[in-house]
């Protein structure tokens, strides 16, 4: 089956996306409004891009018209925090996802406590076990509702307890259970049943390939 997305009404070009590009990172962002206002959502067209510098992308989609409260934050303000999600932290980050008015603290609402960054003014979710505060490098604009965001690392908070060397940066991925976004409403995944495949190196295959030829 061939999907001509140049044709496609956009809700369907939506479906394919995020039926087949899974399972996708979740960016829960916290902003900071002009007026103060604290305001975090979940967004996952979101990855990082590159370690020099170190960047993340995000793309901020304009429900109903117009842009959600943290996006328009973003592009307002220039500054953000990728805070990423752990399954214990699920049922509060549904909560953020709410349709609330751009006066209302969704941090409050799900009971979650705002810690402090380092660099940035938007505070960071302290049940995060990570959190990435970011000024935007640049935007672009990819549609007429929506735009994809390049922001830049300044800091980056890690939960202690899943710190196995701190002069080598080793991080024990697997403890902090991290979540991602699947297809559909509502689905998501554990990032639990893992498999892993060594890189192959040219040497190596040519190698292999000299001894599986005959004498």
């Amino acid at each position: 089956m061939i999907f001509d997305m140049e044709t496609l009404e956009a809700q369907n070009r939506y479906k394919i996306l995020t039926a087949t590009v899974t399972p996708r990172p979740i960016a829960w962002i916290t902003t900071l409004s002009a007026s103060g206002v604290i305001n975090a959502a979940p967004f996952s067209f979101f990855n990082v891009m590159g370690h020099e510098p170190p960047t993340v992308a995000i793309g901020l989609l304009a429900g109903s018209g117009r842009f959600k409260d943290t996006a328009a934050n973003i592009l307002d303000t220039g500054e953000f925090v990728v805070n990423l999600v752990a399954e214990r932290n699920a049922e509060a980050m549904n909560i953020t996802c709410i349709d609330a008015p751009p006066d209302i603290d969704e941090l409050a609402l799900a009971g979650l406590t705002a810690a402090a960054s380092d660099a940035v003014r938007p505070p960071r979710i302290a049940e995060s076990p990570v959190s990435f505060e970011c000024r935007v490098l640049t935007s672009l604009v990819t549609g007429p509702r929506q735009t994809a965001v390049i922001g830049r690392i300044v800091r980056a908070h890690v939960d202690d307890a899943v710190i196995l060397d701190k002069e080598r940066c080793h991080i024990d991925t697997q403890a902090l259970h991290l979540i991602a976004r699947m297809h559909g409403s509502g689905w998501y995944a554990r990032s639990t049943d893992l498999f892993q495949i060594d890189r192959p190196t040219w040497a190596a295959w040519q190698e292999k390939k000299v001894k599986a030829e005959p004498a």
